[in-house]
């Protein structure tokens, strides 16, 4: 996956959309959409690759919404070719939520794309598929963009590395919780098999996806990685040198006793709009592990996890969060290291290395 800074608009200047996509229901819906924000500009539409390349030259898009299937050139050729033809223009996937739609999104992702979205149910009621695209996908298409203010964005602390020769003096942690969303996948894969087959400790994930997402994302990292990698499971012992990912639309929160820890899943009310979250996790982990947990930040869109880490941060648990340039967005971890939670802050080909030293390796 490509990452990319955040792109600062001109004053007044709007974001400008290419949606391709061979159905003219879901061309109409998104066009409609887009066009009642007045930050976004909708540039055209194609109905296959081959057109949606020839009007990324004509038209210069900021943002591209991309189909999987389509005729003539599908989207996974399409994305071939934007890589080498274009590498910064950012793609939003459309995705059905089917087990064919994951597969064929993990492929999207690992070949550029940076985002995706489920596409609207077929035959479902206009109304509730607008509203669907508004809440999902407009904030995913405004995520790479700085506000048209005129105000140049606040410094963020990019390169601010405290804590920078290691984890010296550190307490036996007893955990590792990751929390991640918006370049999750192509993240994970980055550090996880990075670590060796001993490391002595059990990690757990939040990675915002959905149903069969999550799955399809641990069976992948299952295959990669020297460590056992699965789906949690109701009730499943949390146990060393395993990792466990939140299954997509159930909170994973951890419990336990002087016998070990175990998972409990839920389907609570969302928290930051995020079922799974990153705070519900951390949380529990606090209640079960104290300070003994090392919370690690990754590239996220919005700020969950920040609760959960200033509560396993009050307890005296090791926080590391990725660096601003390494993101495909730095929301989550910025929020994190805004607020002054960071003990380290290094760029994605570090994290393995420094979770690695905190886990004793």
């Amino acid at each position: 996956m490509a990452v990319l800074n955040k792109q600062t608009l001109r004053p007044g200047e709007r974001i400008r959309v290419l949606i391709v996509d061979d159905s003219v229901v879901i061309r109409t819906l998104v066009t409609q959409v887009l066009s009642e924000d007045p930050q976004l500009e909708v540039v055209g539409t194609a109905s296959n690759g081959v057109i949606g390349l020839q009007r990324v030259a004509q038209l210069e898009p900021h943002v591209l919404t991309l189909d999987i299937e389509m005729p003539q050139m599908d989207g996974l050729e399409l994305l071939r070719h934007l890589r080498t033809l274009h590498p910064h223009l950012r793609v939003i996937m459309f995705s059905t939520l089917t087990e064919r739609g994951a597969t064929a999104t993990f492929e999207a992702l690992s070949l550029g794309a940076h985002d995706y979205v489920t596409k609207p149910a077929n035959g479902g009621a206009i109304d509730r598929s607008m509203a669907r695209l508004r809440e999902d996908l407009v904030p995913k298409i405004k995520q790479f963009f700085f506000a048209s203010t005129g105000a140049q964005p606040a410094a963020s602390a990019r390169g601010h590395q405290p804590g920078r020769a290691g984890w010296k003096g550190l307490n036996r942690l007893k955990a590792v919780v990751i929390g991640v969303s918006t370049g999750g996948p192509a993240a994970l894969q980055a550090i996880l098999p990075a670590l060796p087959a001993d490391f002595p400790l059990p990690i757990l994930i939040v990675q915002h996806m959905p149903p069969l997402f999550t799955g399809l994302l641990a069976e992948r990292l299952n295959a990669t990685c020297k460590l056992p990698v699965g789906e949690a499971s109701q009730g499943e012992q949390v146990r060393e040198g395993r990792i466990l990912i939140a299954p997509g639309d159930f909170h994973m929160r951890l419990a336990g006793n002087d016998q070990g820890a175990w998972i409990h899943l839920d389907q609570g009310a969302p928290l930051n709009s995020c079922r799974p979250a990153v705070d519900a996790l951390f949380a529990s982990a606090g209640d079960v592990y104290g300070g003994a947990v090392l919370a690690v930040i990754l590239t996220g869109m919005g700020q969950d996890g920040l609760r959960g880490t200033e509560t396993l941060k009050a307890q005296g648990a090791r926080v590391l969060a990725q660096d601003e340039a390494s993101s495909v967005v730095w929301g989550m971890p910025g929020a994190v290291v805004r607020a002054n939670l960071a003990d380290q802050i290094v760029p994605l080909d570090q994290v393995a290395a420094q979770i690695c030293a905190a886990g004793a390796c």
